[in-house]
């Protein structure tokens, strides 16, 4: 699989992740763990490493946490999540509540939810990356409407080390300024609603897929939207969200191969328009 580097140290992680936004949100049952112990199971054997949860996400974290140790894949994964609260002790309780779920000591990827008082966990975060707690900082949102306010915290804050944030050829917003910021601060960027959010793929299921993407070996839009998003060379790793492995097989597929050129990535959302 295709990889990029983190800026800030040069590690290098696959350009596809697995996002888990109601997809992990299950209980003890193992008729619903079962299919979800599949997908991080094949996820790890086709090369993907980085998984992304937050506590406002359900169960996620305490089913990630019990799957990726009965499958002994902790040192094989980077696992990244967030804080989503406000006050400094509420943050730090629910920090040591997500490492305890997801048994990551350290955690890969600790974000600030939605900036929710996002310096007030910075500096918390700060003080637990210098001690070996977190091994990278980060900030995110989802929506294009905080884009202006996720600008004004990477400018000014040198203590953050990824952004994720909404990108898809839906929602192509963060080009405008996010993007060049980041490479321009050496900031990690990490896309989610990479397909476009619900209801896209529905959308687009009797919409017939364009030149371009037998061009890039896509068979499938969800190939062909995955690989636009990474094709941008400031986002270092998309995270769609599955629960089904056949949907996970096929979204790893976008990460290897050839990655679209910027006059191909105009042709796909002028085919997006036109569906």
């Amino acid at each position: 699989m295709i990889t990029r580097t983190i800026p800030r140290t040069g590690e290098a992680i696959p350009v596809i992740g697995l996002g888990s936004w109601q997809t992990f949100d299950v209980g003890t049952g193992e008729a619903v763990r079962a299919p979800l112990r599949e997908v991080l199971r094949t996820f790890a054997s086709l090369g993907g490493t980085l998984v992304d949860s937050s506590p406002m996400y359900g169960k996620s974290e305490c089913v990630i946490g019990d799957l990726v140790a009965e499958l002994a894949l902790r040192d094989r994964l980077f696992m990244a999540t967030k804080v989503w609260t406000t006050g400094r002790a509420a943050g730090a309780a629910e920090m040591e509540t997500s490492a305890r779920l997801l048994r990551a000591d350290p955690m890969d990827l600790m974000q600030v939810h939605n900036l929710l008082d996002v310096d007030t966990q910075l500096d918390t975060l700060r003080k637990w990356k210098e001690a070996g707690r977190v091994r990278y900082v980060g900030i995110t949102h989802y929506t294009a409407g905080s884009h202006a306010e996720v600008a004004r915290v990477l400018r000014r804050r040198d203590d953050v080390d990824f952004l994720q944030i909404n990108y898809s050829a839906l929602e192509p917003e963060a080009e405008v300024e996010l993007l060049p910021l980041a490479r321009e601060l050496g900031v990690a960027v990490i896309a989610n609603r990479p397909l476009g959010g619900t209801g896209t793929l529905g959308r687009l299921a009797s919409v017939a897929l364009p030149g371009v993407a037998a061009e890039l070996g896509c068979t499938t839009w969800s190939q062909l939207l995955l690989k636009w998003c990474v094709g941008h060379p400031d986002v270092t790793c998309a995270i769609p969200a599955t629960s089904k492995v056949g949907h996970l097989i096929d979204n790893m597929a976008a990460g290897e191969g050839e990655l679209p050129s910027s006059e191909q990535r105009r042709e796909i959302v002028l085919d997006l328009r036109k569906g």
